[in-house]
């Protein structure tokens, strides 16, 4: 078994807030990152894939088309954006970091195997301190 990981970079806003709180609410839970003008950070995302290699190409997947499958569907849509507003796959979640790696896992998890490639995990560093990685 190979594993092959991919890093990319996006910057995005986000406010970690549940509708149904009032903002006093939301603070006691969220501290600053319910800030309601909300606030970003410059995130790196780590996608590492599994497969077994090909006698004749020598790998499993080919690293190019696993950057295409992550910027067409995580990076473009995050990337510069505001993602409780405008990111679909973040619509009606708390942009937490565990929310956000779980929803890219499941947009990158079919477009993977339609390739051949086993999703592993996905990494997604918000701050040099702090990160969340997902299994699945």
């Amino acid at each position: 078994m190979i594993y092959l990981t991919r890093r990319e970079r996006f910057s995005a806003a986000h406010r970690m807030f549940r509708t149904d709180l009032t903002d006093e609410e939301n603070l006691n839970i969220y501290g600053k990152c319910s800030n309601p003008m909300w606030h970003g950070h410059n995130y790196v995302l780590k996608v590492t894939v599994r497969g077994e290699p090909d006698p004749e190409t020598g790998y499993f997947m080919n690293a190019t088309r696993l950057k295409d499958i992550m910027l067409e569907r995580v990076v473009e849509k995050l990337d510069h954006k505001n993602m409780n507003l405008e990111t679909d796959f973040m619509a009606g979640k708390v942009a937490t970091t565990e929310n956000l790696a779980m929803a890219i896992w499941y947009e990158l998890e079919l477009p993977l195997a339609e390739e051949g490639a086993t999703l592993h995990c996905v990494r997604v560093e918000e701050t040099e301190n702090n990160y969340v990685e997902y299994y699945g």
